[in-house]
């Protein structure tokens, strides 16, 4: 069974702002905004309505009455801003919250009230909550957002109401509390239907002949008969658990606790249709309000609980609990299929599909960053620099392979360097070299390989490839670019052997 909460704030903005500037407290003040050419008033202090002044009243007149009224400018959607504020702060009761525009927020609270000992409890943490920030605020509960929304602006009794029990929870209402127009509602009152039992039970034609379609739309909706649904502040995730704290959290230990089940929970639905996380988000939500929040990735998909707890421990330092941490909720961001490899039965592990390869990795990217950990596969190009590419993921294959007729550099430069070398015999390896300021004596040679430029790609001279090992051991990839006798051929220094 469906339930929704429906939270009025009938001083919505004059309360953000006593929030903001606590000196307002019981001064009369209201917003303003100029229309159709006279500066009419949106909202009122609650000492201002004590004083007779309402939303909808003439600034003038509302002057009339307190001559000392201070006045600030309503703001273009400023009510939809903090209402989204609001909204995104009543996402640790339940993930699925909308704003109900001027004034109001609709929570989906189906299957979380529990968690607070019963929809009374519910309710009276929610509304404790937002009266401590200084928010004035009436609630309801039932099992559509329309009568949540009538009861919590008109009710006089309890703002619970029982499973199927909304026809009865709004007959003695106004008409208004169907959240129809002003000049239906006026219609209404002059026929005498003051309260919606006196109309609920007319025939259907009569009621839409007389009132239209959407009159029967917003009945139905609050008897349950007609759908309504709402639209998200944040879209809920397919992969996301949360877990609600019964004492907010402060230490490390606790902390990991909270991970761990989070973790056996959403890794046991990720296990059961195949998948793995690749990235997750866990998210604390802090008793002053505040979002702390890390993130974790990972080189293969995996749902093993350990592992991802591990990657987790690195990141508990940057949790800030400060007061304490009342609702965690872990996202799965990005989440793949888990490939599972069959070991070969003589020749021993499986290389890069080795699990323990994969977790040391992400350990690994975990303290340093996953951007510094690179694979790279070969690529079918005969130039060097073009010859290999950085692989998206360690599953990713090639038909490509790699180059083993000549040696290749462990380590190749981005960008070819110049050198300065001693003029050698035609097609000969050179005597010496100097690379950043540094004589090197050539005591043994290989070479050369050449290597022709890609010319459908760009235009240039060939390289001579040169393998050189000087005094200390130490070996390194040379080319001439050009032919020997050509005054433009320039010696470049390209890579280093291990």
């Amino acid at each position: 069974m469906k339930r929704f909460v429906s939270i009025w704030f009938p001083h919505l903005l004059t309360d953000w702002l006593v929030i903001r500037k606590p000196e307002l407290k019981g001064r009369v003040f209201v917003f303003t905004e100029p229309i159709h050419g006279k500066v009419m008033i949106t909202a009122a202090s609650r000492d201002a309505e004590t004083n007779g002044i309402f939303a909808g009243t003439p600034l003038a007149d509302a002057k009339a009455i307190v001559p000392g009224i201070q006045v600030f400018d309503d703001q273009p959607e400023l009510a939809r801003k903090v209402l989204t504020r609001i909204g995104k702060w009543a996402i640790r009761f339940t993930p699925i919250v909308a704003i109900d525009l001027p004034n109001g927020i609709i929570l989906d609270s189906s299957g979380c009230s529990h968690l607070w000992g019963g929809e009374k409890g519910y309710l009276k943490m929610i509304l404790e909550r937002l009266r401590e920030s200084g928010y004035s605020c009436h609630a309801a509960i039932s099992d559509t957002i329309g009568t949540s929304w009538a009861i919590a602006r008109f009710g006089s009794v309890s703002p619970i109401i029982n499973e199927n029990q909304q026809y009865n929870a709004i007959l003695n209402l106004p008409p208004i509390a169907l959240r129809i127009d002003e000049a239906t509602t006026q219609r209404l009152h002059k026929l005498g239907l003051d309260k919606i039992g006196k109309f609920i039970q007319m025939p259907r034609s009569v009621l839409r002949r007389r009132f239209g379609e959407e009159f029967l739309l917003k009945l139905g909706q609050a008897l349950g008969t007609e759908e309504e649904t709402i639209k998200p502040l944040i879209v809920v995730p397919p992969y996301e658990e949360r877990l609600p704290c019964l004492e907010p959290i402060r230490t490390k230990p606790a902390i990991e606790i909270a991970i761990q089940k989070l973790l056996e929970s959403l890794c046991s639905r990720l296990s059961s249709e195949g998948l793995g996380i690749r990235y997750a988000e866990l998210k604390g939500y802090r008793l002053d309000g505040k979002l702390t929040q890390v993130h974790i990735g990972t080189n293969q998909s995996t749902h093993h609980v350990s592992h991802l707890c591990k990657l987790f421990e690195l990141k508990i330092a940057a949790i800030e609990p400060a007061l304490g941490i009342e609702l965690f909720i872990l996202t799965a961001t990005k989440v793949e299929p888990v490939s599972i490899y069959q070991e070969k039965l003589w020749n021993g592990k499986p290389g890069l599909a080795d699990k323990g390869l994969a977790q040391l990795l992400d350990r690994l990217g975990g303290k340093i960053g996953l951007e510094a950990i690179k694979r790279y596969i070969p690529a079918a190009h005969y130039w060097p620099e073009r010859s290999l590419r950085r692989a998206a993921s360690l599953e990713e294959q090639t038909e490509t392979t790699w180059q083993i007729a000549n040696p290749r550099p462990m380590e190749l430069l981005a960008r070819p360097e110049p050198i300065k070398v001693t003029a050698p015999i035609p097609d000969y390896p050179p005597m010496n070299f100097r690379y950043k300021d540094e004589l090197h004596t050539v005591k043994k040679a290989d070479g050369p390989e050449r290597i022709e430029r890609e010319w459908w790609m760009d235009k240039g001279e060939h390289r001579d490839y040169y393998i050189l090992e000087d005094e200390k051991g130490r070996r390194y990839w040379v080319f001439r670019s050009g032919h020997y006798n050509d005054e433009k051929s320039q010696w470049f220094i390209h890579g280093f052997f291990a």
